[in-house]
């Protein structure tokens, strides 16, 4: 069975992904891939602390791999850290990896160009799920998150932290999508099928920077 890594958000689809990818059984996911901000110890994008990625990845039961980036980070510091890492799956026998990607087609188009000649094929196990099914079956299916990140043009500030669940989607206005595919949101799995135990979190402080409202993932003691 082929190896591969999963490029790990922390968020709801990076974890359906894994789930899919585990039930499918056609390829082995044999370690997480997760990029940090490098100064403030954060997921990057999604914003959350680090020791709630790494409770994730024990959660998991799989191996993390961290790529810290400096901040700010340029597009070539990026790709350069990202060929580091291409070059270290393959001599350790990876053939592949996976990404959440939904619908954005210049998002996949980049990450099929920046893994060409790297020998490591790009897998998309969720590419073209029409997303208020794939939200259905998420939630059906177990996985809970929270909103850790949203963009305030497209989202009022108080839906940061919000539980991503039934009563959020039917409170989305009009024309954002249900899976925040279009960047109105980003989220923190902190339950589902992919994980061996849950990661309680509540949302704390909200807080403004570069334009985005992030809401703070606080852990409560199980």
């Amino acid at each position: 069975m082929k190896k591969i890594l999963l490029s790990w958000s922390g968020g709801k689809d990076s974890a359906w992904a894994l789930h899919l990818l585990r039930q499918a059984a056609i390829v082995e996911v044999a370690a997480l891939l997760t990029t940090i901000n490098e100064r403030f110890r954060r997921v990057a994008i999604h914003g959350f602390r680090e020791e709630l990625l790494d409770r994730q990845a024990h959660m998991t039961n799989l191996p993390l791999w961290k790529i810290d980036l400096p901040y700010p980070c340029s597009n070539e510091q990026y790709e350069s850290r990202m060929a580091a890492v291409c070059q270290r799956a393959t001599a350790q026998g990876f053939s592949g990896i996976a990404f959440g990607d939904l619908f954005l087609e210049d998002i996949r188009d980049y990450r099929i160009a920046r893994l060409a000649g790297t020998g490591l094929e790009p897998i998309f196990p969720l590419w073209g799920i029409p997303t208020d099914q794939l939200a259905d079956q998420m939630i059906a299916g177990g996985l809970r998150a929270r909103l850790t990140c949203i963009d305030p043009r497209k989202l009022s500030p108080d839906f940061a932290g919000r539980a991503w669940d039934r009563t959020l989607l039917a409170d989305l206005p009009q024309g954002i999508d249900p899976c925040g595919e279009n960047g109105e949101f980003h989220t923190f799995a902190s339950a589902g099928p992919m994980f061996a135990r849950d990661i309680p979190v509540a949302a704390g402080e909200r807080v403004e920077r570069e334009g985005f409202v992030y809401a703070e993932m606080l852990d409560i003691p199980s």
